[in-house]
């Protein structure tokens, strides 16, 4: 008769509950659904825009965020590894800079594709709760404050962020903070598909001699630009997707219980839920949010 080890057969038991308790985590409940529809269409809708010339400014102030969220990351980086930081610049290309002396390159180079994909990851796990979102977004003010100083001459950068932390007021008093929980979700939904989209374009689709991975590569010397680029699109789709886990394991809270969570932590005085938070109701006036904001960068 066979024997089978006691500690072997309790250990592939003990894989299997934590596999089907796992399973059970990630399985979303109604608002969890919800919230993935709604990041779903939200997928759609930039990718439709991207591509459409006179339609792509509508997200526009929302891809010159994202540049933002490289360069701070670029810059948060340079401040740990000692480095000093002269200035930050967006471009109304879509580009940007950040100045520096000092510093170790080979951690302050990746750190802008890495960071700002790690900016969207947190973001999206915020979008799965109200007060996360609300913490969320004093986080981002805070990070909002030291670019701006580091910023300082660059009245693009001063344009885009005073005009993102007014909306996220008006969207933080919208619906008791609901609506504040899907701009969240979008900001880290754009964040992380514009790292995706622009690594592919910069240095896999084509090589661009100044982009990060191209001045990586030289420091390294080990590998190619498409290399490194390739090691970041994984780890941008890594992210994007931890993004979504964590939200779907950590805020399993009913909408109602949300709803009843945020009236206690950091709460609107007199709010009136003015805006809508039903997801199509939401979608058409957070549209009309983004076309008015767009249309104010753009003539700036």
């Amino acid at each position: 008769m066979p024997y089978i080890h006691e500690g072997s057969e309790n250990a592939t038991f003990g894989a299997f509950l934590a596999s089907r308790d796992f399973k059970s985590q990630v399985t979303p409940n109604e608002t969890q659904r919800t919230t993935l529809i709604v990041a779903g269409c939200y997928i759609i809708v930039i990718a439709v825009l991207w591509h459409i010339p006179f339609l792509s400014w509508i997200i526009y102030p929302f891809k010159l965020l994202t540049v933002g969220f490289h360069e701070m990351s670029h810059a948060i980086v340079g401040i740990l590894t000692c480095a000093r930081i002269h200035s930050i610049e967006l471009d109304p290309d879509e580009g940007g800079a950040t100045s520096m002396s000092g510093g170790i390159q080979w951690l302050t180079l990746p750190a802008g594709y890495l960071g700002s994909s790690f900016i969207g990851a947190c973001l999206i796990a915020c979008g799965f709760n109200t007060n996360a979102s609300k913490v969320a977004s004093i986080v981002l003010a805070v990070f909002f404050l030291f670019t701006l100083w580091w910023a300082r001459r660059d009245w693009l950068t001063w344009a885009l962020l005073l005009g993102m932390a007014a909306l996220i007021v008006v969207f933080w008093f919208a619906g008791g903070g609901v609506a504040l929980r899907y701009l969240i979700l979008f900001i880290g939904v754009m964040s992380d598909l514009y790292v995706i989209w622009d690594v592919i374009d910069d240095t896999i689709k084509r090589k661009v001699n100044t982009s990060d991975a191209s001045a990586f590569a030289k420091i390294c010397g080990c590998c190619p630009s498409q290399v490194w680029g390739v090691i970041w699109l994984i780890q941008a789709l890594i992210f994007f997707a931890l993004g979504v886990i964590v939200g779907l394991v950590a805020f399993k809270q009913s909408a109602a219980v949300q709803k009843d969570n945020a009236s206690h932590f950091l709460p609107v005085p007199g709010s009136s839920g003015a805006i809508s938070t039903e997801p199509g109701a939401f979608m058409a006036t957070a549209f009309s949010f983004f076309v008015l904001f767009g249309t104010a960068i753009n003539l700036l």
